[in-house]
């Protein structure tokens, strides 16, 4: 692809601004490709999905377009970690290069700004569980009086998961909005306003998604005000986009109305007894709902919830609970704004869990004409309408998600091609060019499956492979003689493969687990073959602290082998060698039991597709490739990546995976890898 713009060729020059401002920046020309193209796009208000290797630069091919373009430009990334890595760093480097008057702007969810309201109204309740929530609450509050931003990101002394936390921030649910007495001094509409008088703002795909939700209510605000979206990591969109265009409802959620209701009931209402009684008893159906579904983690199909003889019971006593706690606060809402809000939040509540219930009991008795009722109920598409869309005879699933403490029913979309296709329309001052760029989009080069998810049929798809030298900076290791996956003692055939590896790059390695049972066991038996063979590699596993402070400690050791599951497969950055070597326990094929992925594996296989081949072969794929990339991230960077399953080998779809890697030079044997190391 030759590139026409001589602003961009000057920009990425060796004699252009980048290469003044940046130390050892060397132009590359897939990247001035790639900006070329985004920079076409922009103008063109056009769709492209762009799929850039590692190395290639991506992140500066779509900043300088993007602040070039004079158009209202909203920049999504994956994570959080990662949009503040590109606000604080990457942004202010190129805006100064370029040396344009582009102004720009972070923003986040509410719940990551802290609220004068709650902060207040629960300094003077006092209502903390313990001592240390007390000394994290006041450090909040010291933070608040000082800050500008009320970024609790800002605040490094108060852990991100501290239950501190929800005591000062606010939800969609329970912000007052316009009538909080703190409205004027409030960090989150200050940095909206920000957002919203900015030419680049930089979100998070959740707040982007979040944003859409609010579209047919007429509360979006990003998306009418901007004329072109980036997407960073954009293959994680299909997913994200999923979890916001169904609907869920918690019985966590529950807990915080019954709390809050009780707090403003203490304020505006204290005379009316029957409020208080009414949430406590919101209370203890939330609790008992929760307690009729065993598990302590985990999805479960409808099916599964249904099976527990207490689950529809509990269910049904909590929406009865909640609508008498509606009755009493539709009373009482007048006496407060609280109040009135507290309403609010219980009739949507009422709404969501009535709907899900009124599905559920329509899917169990199967019948297609109570079906058919349920979907409309619920605002989900009716079968008739698949004449003109058959992404919509797809339909919705339910099913439910525990954690330790709560429960979560989800409706979801089976597709969401339709769905993310109409945001795509330009229609009523929306986004007119979209940019989908990420390492990992197509397999073997063809984006049919990641196009096809998100319903960009007719965008413009192309791809620029990393600059790196493969074959001569990496290997890939795929042992002989291992199991099948699914034999009892494949983790520790696995474990017993690495470790002469593990040994041989004298650690530094990841060891990337394809579940969290696994990622345990694991763990435990290389602590063992430690022990027992005398290595002294400190040994680090997932969830023992935070994954930057886990990253961190592995970087400075030099040495250690990090035992991970799925949140180190992607975002991950260690360039250099303390990551020698990763090691993959087997291809990562989503659990087929999964609710969401079995009941689409269902409707595809129905249709006459074929589910392994069209979407979980193409997912394992793409998840692979995220692995892969953790092992080189810089053109000095040497390393082995070492894949234990044997069906990359012995299946033909094993074959088609590994096509899809990085050029590796391959060997079945472990000779080679240690001569490797050596070198």
């Amino acid at each position: 692809m030759r590139v026409l713009n001589p602003t961009l060729e000057h920009v990425f020059s060796t004699d252009g601004p980048l290469a003044r401002a940046v130390p050892g920046y060397r132009p590359r020309p897939g990247q001035v490709e790639l900006a070329d193209a985004i920079a076409r796009t922009l103008d063109s208000n056009g769709v492209l999905v762009a799929e850039a290797g590692t190395g290639t630069g991506k992140t500066f091919a779509y900043l300088v377009p993007a602040l070039l373009s004079g158009a209202k430009v909203i920049i999504s990334t994956g994570t959080k970690t990662l949009q503040d890595q590109l606000f604080d760093r990457d942004l202010p480097l190129v805006r100064a290069a370029l040396n344009v008057p582009v102004s720009v702007a972070l923003l986040k969810g509410r719940s990551n700004y802290v609220c004068h309201y709650h902060l207040a109204r629960n300094a003077r309740e006092g209502l903390f569980g313990n001592a240390q929530d007390v000394r994290h609450f006041r450090e909040i509050e010291r933070f608040a009086a000082t800050s500008k931003s009320g970024d609790r990101s800002e605040l490094a002394s108060v852990p991100d998961n501290a239950s501190a936390w929800a005591m000062a921030t606010s939800t969609r649910e329970n912000c007052l909005g316009a009538e909080c007495p703190q409205f004027q001094q409030c960090f989150v509409m200050e940095a909206r306003r920000n957002a919203l008088a900015a030419d680049l703002v930089v979100v998070n795909h959740h707040l982007f998604f979040a944003d859409v939700a609010l579209r047919d209510t007429g509360f979006a605000e990003l998306l009418p005000a901007c004329e072109a979206v980036i997407f960073d990591e954009a293959h994680a969109l299909p997913d994200t986009a999923s979890m916001f265009f169904g609907e869920s409802v918690s019985t966590s959620q529950l807990l915080d109305l019954a709390r809050d209701t009780r707090a403003e009931a203490l304020a505006g209402a204290r005379d009316y007894a029957p409020l208080p009684v009414a949430a406590g008893a919101v209370e203890k159906a939330a609790r008992d709902l929760r307690l009729a579904v065993r598990e302590d983690s985990g999805r479960l199909t409808l099916r599964l919830l249904r099976e527990r003889a207490s689950f529809m019971p509990a269910l049904e006593h909590l929406i009865a609970s909640i609508e008498s706690l509606g009755s009493h606060l539709a009373d009482q809402a007048e006496r407060s704004e609280g109040l009135g809000k507290c309403a609010e939040r219980c009739d949507e509540l009422f709404r969501r869990l009535s709907r899900w219930h009124a599905q559920a009991v329509a899917e169990a008795a199967a019948a297609p004409q109570q079906a058919l009722v349920a979907r409309r109920a619920t605002g989900q598409p009716a079968a008739e309408d698949a004449a003109t869309d058959p992404d919509q005879d797809a339909g919705w699933v339910l099913w439910g998600e525990t954690f330790a403490q709560s429960l979560q029913l989800h409706a979801t979309p089976l597709s969401i091609a339709r769905i993310f296709r109409q945001q795509l329309g330009g229609n009523g001052g929306h986004p007119k060019a979209w940019v989908f760029t990420s390492a990992t989009l197509s397999i073997e080069g063809d984006f049919s499956h990641y196009a096809g998810a998100l319903g960009l049929a007719d965008a413009e798809c192309a791809s620029w492979p990393s600059p790196f030298d493969f074959p001569r900076q990496s290997m890939l290791y795929v042992p002989t003689g291992m199991p099948e996956p699914n034999t009892a003692d494949y983790v520790r055939a696995v474990v017993q493969a690495a470790l002469p590896v593990i040994e041989a790059s004298g650690g530094r390695a990841f060891i990337l687990c394809t579940s969290l049972r696994a990622m345990r066991a694991v763990h435990q038996l290389l602590d063992e073959a430690f022990r027992r063979r005398g290595l002294m590699f400190p040994l680090m596993v997932q969830g023992e602290a935070s994954r930057n402070e886990l990253l961190d400690q592995f970087r400075t050791r030099g040495n250690a082998v990090l035992v991970a599951s799925h949140s180190f497969w992607e975002g991950v950055d260690v360039r250099g060698e303390a990551l020698s070597l990763v090691v993959i326990d087997k291809l990562p094929f989503a659990p087929p039991d999964d609710p969401v992925l079995a009941a689409r594996i269902e409707h595809m296989n129905r249709s006459g597709g074929n589910a392994f081949s069209q979407i979980q072969l193409p997912d394992a794929a793409i998840t692979l490739k995220q692995g892969a990339g953790r092992l080189i991230r810089d053109e000095t960077d040497r390393g082995v990546l070492m894949i234990c399953d044997p069906r990359l080998m012995s299946k033909g779809y094993g074959r088609k995976i590994l096509k899809s890697l990085p050029p590796m030079k391959l060997t079945r044997e472990l000779a080679p890898v240690q001569a490797f190391f050596r070198g």
